[in-house]
């Protein structure tokens, strides 16, 4: 028995090879040619595997994804809002032939899939990412992640599914499709609404959602995903912690939680309606869409990327070819005067409502300020305290970057000096030239290398920062996408502080200390940067600083007084 929600397009889907012809597929494996899946194509085919993608039976051909790049929909008419794709290097591309099959294995070699290919051209990434995020902002971390981090190439065909993905954490929230549709009928749930969540969830979250499951009559589920979320938000492992802990504030019988190993986009308006589609192949009967639903949140400008209306807007558009109820989720305020939560709407004349916003929040854990009871339940704002202790204990890169010879190395060494001498963190340099002697002897200088030094800069840093200390880096890390993915490596794990050596390529190339600017001026080094390749200047440091307009001393106090407003000392 399960549950009666008809899944998008008619069936739910399950590309598994029956248990007579797993050995087959195993077996047929070790003569296709393998590609190494990346963790965002793991969940991905994890989640066509079993259903969820459904009516997917693997990687979107050409049309299709072309047709959902311009109308949201496959290329038979059906809705469909995100394109679905195993992308790959143009050197395994060029080695296929159409019709052929291939192996896809995890990072261990785990056979999980056999593809025949069907389909096979190179990606224009600039037209995706303004068709399906509406903008080629490389801040929007969709955007870079598609930009910067996806093969040139994209593979379609479908697939036969061979050995599931093995969790060891959660296990017993961990359902597929077709269990969590069987849940719901054993339970004789018939109205269920899905709360998508990548944070933990606060008072305003669960009074919301208990109002919406009494005006549906409904059960609940924090359907949370644990796949790939946005840069810099809270583990998994610490939000189910929380989630664990708010289930005993809702009615006993009536709630529960369900992990789903979705790589979020931060698409807005197309990925909500997208996750809505997901939700009723998992047979749920309602959706909850809130503001800004999936929105990777402020550019730069420190606007939005998307209406926050819009998301809700798109979902409900489409509401009469789901099958599953769009519910708009109403935005709370906390009034206290009269110590209750209340939509904009409904305060009284003169009444002053109350909000933090993630971002307040965070600010206040890491200054180790109180959080108002009205707005968290003390049990989670202790497991958050776990997590997000105060910066000032807290793990930290300083990442200097800027040309050779600006005064980086000179400027890391006397704050790491000043942080020794202040005590209470280990401190450690990792110097550019002194990390290619060591982590980076056998590399060249050509722009894959020097990306592939800067990226072992930043995984050492993020291995430093997780464990309390600091990481003080001195590269000249040229490429805006490379430090990028260093500030998201450490982000996961405590405070990225960026510091342009903003000292102008003139002034650098006067002092010239190692001769490196003759000889590239002469033809004899390839590649400098600043002189026939180029350095991209950080849009948005933490901090900026022009060593000819200061002196080492002042400069170095410039940074210590920068840290120190940041709670970081």
């Amino acid at each position: 028995m399960t549950q009666s929600i008809p899944a998008h397009g008619g069936q739910l889907l399950n590309l598994y090879a029956d248990e007579a012809n797993v050995i087959v597929e195993k077996n047929k494996a070790q003569h296709y040619p393998s590609w190494s899946l990346n963790r965002r194509q793991l969940c991905d085919i994890e989640l066509l595997l079993n259903g969820a993608f459904s009516p997917l039976t693997g990687f979107l051909s050409q049309p299709d994804y072309e047709n959902v790049l311009a109308s949201m929909r496959l290329a038979d008419g059906r809705l469909w809002p995100m394109p679905i794709n195993l992308d790959v290097s143009a050197a395994f591309a060029q080695s296929l032939r159409l019709g052929e099959s291939i192996t896809l294995r995890d990072g261990e070699g785990v056979v999980i899939a056999n593809m025949q290919v069907t389909d096979c051209w190179k990606a224009d990434k600039v037209a995706e990412a303004q068709a399906v995020f509406g903008s080629t902002d490389p801040n929007h971390p969709g955007v870079h992640y598609l930009l910067h981090e996806t093969g040139d190439y994209y593979l379609g065909g479908t697939l036969t599914g061979v050995t599931p993905p093995f969790y060891y954490d959660f296990s017993e929230y961990r359902h597929s499709p077709a269990q969590l549709r069987a849940d719901f009928a054993s339970q004789h749930w018939t109205n269920v609404i899905a709360f998508q969540t990548r944070n933990p969830l606060h008072r305003a979250h669960v009074i919301m959602t208990k109002r919406l499951m009494a005006e549906h009559k409904a059960k609940f589920v924090i359907h949370t995903a644990v796949g790939i979320t946005k840069p810099g938000d809270i583990d998994h492992y610490s939000r189910v912690r929380c989630y664990q802990k708010i289930l005993a504030h809702y009615p006993k019988g009536c709630a529960m939680l369900s992990l789903i190993p979705l790589a979020m986009r931060m698409a807005g308006p197309r990925e909500a309606l997208w996750q809505a589609i997901i939700r009723q192949n998992y047979g749920f009967s309602h959706f909850v869409v809130g503001r800004d639903h999936a929105g990777p949140g402020r550019d730069n400008r420190d606007k939005h990327f998307y209406d926050v209306k819009a998301a809700q807007e798109l979902a409900l558009a489409h509401q009469d070819e789901l099958n599953i109820k769009i519910l708009p989720a109403p935005f709370l305020l906390y009034a206290p005067e009269r110590g209750e939560f209340c939509e904009e709407s409904q305060l009284l004349p003169g009444e002053q409502g109350l909000y933090i916003s993630g971002a307040e929040l965070r600010g206040l854990l890491q200054k180790g300020l109180p959080v108002p009871d009205w707005f968290a339940y003390p049990e989670i704002v202790a497991e958050l305290h776990t997590v997000l202790p105060p910066r000032s204990k807290q793990g930290v890169t300083l990442f200097f970057t800027g040309f050779s010879g600006s005064g980086k190395s000179t400027l890391a060494n006397g704050v790491m000096v000043k942080l020794l001498e202040l005590g209470g963190r280990k401190v450690t340099l990792l110097d550019g030239d002194l990390v290619r002697k060591i982590l980076s002897s056998e590399l060249t200088f050509s722009k894959e290398h020097r990306d592939l030094n800067i990226l072992r800069i930043g995984y050492v840093a993020s291995e430093i920062s997780k464990n309390g200390g600091v990481a003080v880096c001195a590269p000249i890390a040229p490429y805006a996408h490379t430090r990028r993915k260093v500030r998201n490596m450490v982000e996961e794990h405590g405070t990225f502080i960026e510091i342009h050596v903003a000292t102008s390529i003139e002034v650098c190339e006067s002092r010239d200390r190692k001769g490196l600017y003759a000889q590239a001026r002469a033809g004899k080094i390839k590649g400098f940067t600043g002189i026939d390749d180029p350095y991209e200047v950080p849009e948005n440091p933490e901090l900026r600083i022009d060593t000819a307009e200061y002196s080492i001393t002042d400069a170095v106090n410039l940074v210590m007084t920068k840290l120190a407003e940041m709670g970081i000392i």
